[in-house]
């Protein structure tokens, strides 16, 4: 079987040494290049077409957010972002390069690594990312059809809705969010599968990239009134359920090994709010989310799913095909004016 070829990105020695002597001791792994900036990863990766980069973000000459966006614009490849946790600035470099296409963001090495964890988990992850079939972005290539109205018979009576996310879910989630109306009536409670590392600063950078208020949820909370639309998502490490009217946050244990899961927020909106509920289930790895939106389906809520084409990994969304979960199937551009019909139009509100 060949060997993954993987091109290092990385401007300090130490690190980019690190990492070049991790992968290339795995016999799966082929370091082919090295580049120290992001003009010579965007050279190098037009010139060899590796299988998969890891890619700092803090770069001299051009900046890891700026290749990553050329990148995928010109040459798609399987991006896994390496870069620190503990800055503010660079973790919104980090989102941002995961809305530009980027698949999965790993940390770096501290240096007080007490085993070989650390390069264990570097290997299977660049492995995992490098199987992904990435899309080219911008999504120019993309079908510009638009949507036939989703408004139904319980449109006026749908009370929240859910979404649930994960590998590739950052982009997918700016551009539902951004072609929503900035007075959207319902409330939106978001899962999505993000490394506890990189998540504390997500809520405030997609609170940058919409117009509707994005903020972490607090245990106990009420959940949001009809009209008070906002977008609250879970917590790293904590799953979080609608019961009696309140958002919880709980330590529940893991599903599909995932805390926050998708399922478990999922089946606790279709228990609270029956036909009342709406849910989306975006590109991901795995099936978590797939029983908790047939759950929902199965309460007469509605139910949508993004389709193979759009998903960075079609995991999740096909899970939930499969079992027969997903009331409608729609690529990414046509997602945002779904769920905005499902809020109902302005004039229409109570």
């Amino acid at each position: 079987m060949p060997r993954i070829r993987v091109l290092v990105v990385e401007d300090s020695l130490t690190v980019r040494k690190r990492i070049v002597e991790v992968l290339a001791a795995d016999p799966g792994l082929e370091v082919i290049a090295e580049a120290e900036d992001g003009k010579q990863a965007i050279e190098l990766c037009q010139r060899l077409r590796p299988d998969v980069l890891t890619l700092d973000m803090m770069l001299p000459v051009m900046t890891g957010l700026a290749a990553t966006e050329f990148i995928m614009a010109y040459c798609p490849t399987p991006i896994l972002i390496v870069s620190a946790s503990t800055n503010r600035g660079e973790l919104f470099r980090t989102y941002e390069a995961l809305a530009a296409g980027a698949v999965e963001v790993f940390e770096k090495p501290s240096g007080n690594e007490l085993d070989d964890r650390w390069a264990r988990t570097l290997v299977s992850t660049v492995k995992l990312v490098s199987r992904i079939k990435v899309i080219t972005h911008p999504r120019g290539r993309l079908n510009m059809q638009r949507a036939p109205s989703a408004r139904s018979a319980s449109t006026s009576s749908c009370r929240a809705l859910a979404i649930g996310a994960s590998t590739g879910g950052p982009a997918a989630l700016v551009e539902i969010l951004k072609g929503m109306p900035p007075d959207y009536r319902l409330p939106i409670l978001l899962v999505i599968h993000i490394a506890p590392a990189f998540a504390p600063g997500f809520a405030e950078w997609l609170d940058g990239q919409s117009a509707l208020r994005v903020r972490y949820a607090q245990d106990g909370e009420p959940l949001p009134k009809a009209g008070e639309g906002r977008v609250i998502i879970a917590v790293p490490d904590r799953h979080m359920v609608l019961r009696h009217g309140r958002l919880w946050l709980t330590d529940d244990p893991e599903r599909h090994s995932c805390r926050p899961s998708v399922d478990v927020l999922f089946e606790s909106v279709a228990l609270e709010l029956g036909d009342q509920a709406a849910a989306c289930i975006l590109t991901g790895m795995g099936k978590d989310g797939a029983a908790g939106l047939l759950a929902i389906r199965q309460a007469g809520g509605t139910t949508l799913a993004q389709d193979e084409a759009t998903s960075v990994v079609f995991g999740m969304p096909r899970e939930a095909i499969l079992l027969g979960a997903a009331g409608r199937v729609l690529p990414l551009d046509q997602i945002a004016p779904a769920l905005t019909a499902l809020g109902g139009e302005p004039g229409n509100r109570a």
